[in-house]
């Protein structure tokens, strides 16, 4: 008798363990989206799925999560779930100055970026050496947004005259490499554009010094003295070349005048040379990006070029910029991936741009839209398309901080008070 009532305890005992564990495992999912079609690159996911955000986490990406184990469920059914969107190239350091330097050209991430499903951007070389702790305490460290930054070669960054800026003597090497060494979460690599001499030194030493440190070089091709050519050959597989489709008269554009795009700029892209947007308010033209995507020049990265004029003309948003290539023929999932894990490696950041389980919860939430829409490229043209892409819902760091359209609010009723 007694060794059944033991035994009954033990069963008794090991059930209420269960029971426990079960109203544990009910309490671990903060938020649960449920029925969405996830996109994944890094983990090679393209399917419907649902996924389990926990402490700001990811927990699980798998089909059929319980909805019994979640403290909020969304239903995203129908719309892609996405990693966090990373915008490569934008000026974020805000401030009273002329120019985009701790200036009135440069606009607060918070404004912009989750409206677009953005949860990571970078900075492209507002600030030098010589600027980045100001940056750092005005801008990145008071951002929900995750601000990352290309370090302008030159000390002072964006700030000041052309000249102050470009000038030799501010091309203090070795502060800038210390700064990288002091900051190496924050800097993702080196820019070097906006610069008008003939002298190589400062594109071969930003060059070194983003090599040294594991880093791409990041060239804006506002270099009017030297070729297109001739930056492509001082770059090596996995510098990042932006305003790629770009048609000015300051420099020779990837197409030539017979719509072809020229051999040595697919031997770059065959070298490893990434090939970013950088739309801005000139960046982008239809006659150089509806060419390439066909010739197999399509872009590794969607950097906007974000700041105060980009915002309100042409580019408008990074979704926007990614529905015009929706529209030109890129796959969905194609577009996708090279705005989030594709972006992360262009970087090195494999902790980004990615679902994976214990990964920071930062998601995008995107419908594509059927109708009729028109886009806007530098030039003034339209290019007329029937999709667009959408931000449903961005989550940073596991937080709703965008929900376009209440997905996660509760139902409001005359009767509550």
């Amino acid at each position: 008798m007694n060794h059944f009532k033991q035994t009954g305890r033990s069963v008794l005992f090991a059930i209420c363990l269960s029971v426990s564990a079960q109203f544990v495992a009910a309490q671990e999912i903060d938020i649960l989206l449920k029925g969405g079609h996830v996109i994944d690159a890094k983990n090679k996911i393209s399917s419907k799925m649902d996924v389990a955000l926990s402490k700001g986490k990811i927990l699980k990406v798998a089909p059929n999560i319980p909805v019994t184990d979640a403290k909020k469920v969304v239903d995203v059914s129908g719309m892609y779930v996405s990693p966090g969107l990373i915008d490569i190239h934008t000026h974020v350091f805000t401030g009273p100055n002329p120019g985009f330097g701790h200036g009135s050209s440069s606009v607060k991430p918070d404004d912009f970026t989750f409206r677009a499903g953005i949860t990571t951007v970078v900075d492209a070389g507002t600030s030098g050496y010589k600027t980045f702790p100001l940056f750092k305490e005005q801008i990145i460290d008071r951002s929900r947004t995750r601000v990352l930054a290309f370090l302008n070669a030159f000390a002072p960054g964006m700030v000041g005259t052309a000249a102050e800026q470009e000038d030799m003597k501010a091309l203090e090497i070795e502060k800038a490499d210390e700064t990288i060494k002091k900051y190496p979460d924050l800097i993702a690599g080196v820019k070097i554009g906006h610069y008008s001499g003939k002298d190589w030194k400062p594109f071969d030493a930003a060059a070194s010094l983003a090599h040294a440190n594991n880093r791409p070089l990041f060239v804006e091709c506002h270099i009017t003295e030297f070729s297109l050519e001739d930056q492509l050959n001082h770059m090596k597989a996995g510098d990042i070349i932006t305003h790629a489709y770009e048609n000015v008269s300051e420099r020779m554009p990837v197409v030539d005048e017979n719509g072809k795009v020229r051999p040595f700029v697919l031997d770059a892209r065959k070298k490893g040379i990434l090939f970013d947007v950088g739309h801005g308010g000139v960046g982008f033209w239809f006659n150089q990006a509806v060419p390439s995507v066909k010739q197999g020049l399509a872009p590794d990265t969607f950097g906007t070029d974000m700041h105060h004029n980009s915002v309100n003309s042409g580019m408008k948003d990074m979704l926007n910029l990614m529905s015009k290539y929706l529209n030109m023929g890129m796959q969905t999932e194609d577009i996708i991936q090279r705005a989030s894990w594709g972006a992360a490696t262009a970087i090195k950041r494999p902790d980004l741009g990615n679902l994976s389980p214990g990964s920071e919860a930062d998601i995008a939430v995107i419908k594509v839209l059927d109708g009729k829409f028109g886009f806007l490229d530098a030039a003034g043209f339209k290019l007329e398309g029937t999709k667009k892409f959408q931000a449903e819902m961005t989550i940073r760091a596991g937080k709703i901080v965008w929900d376009l359209n209440g997905m996660a609010g509760l139902p409001w009723s005359k009767d509550l008070k």
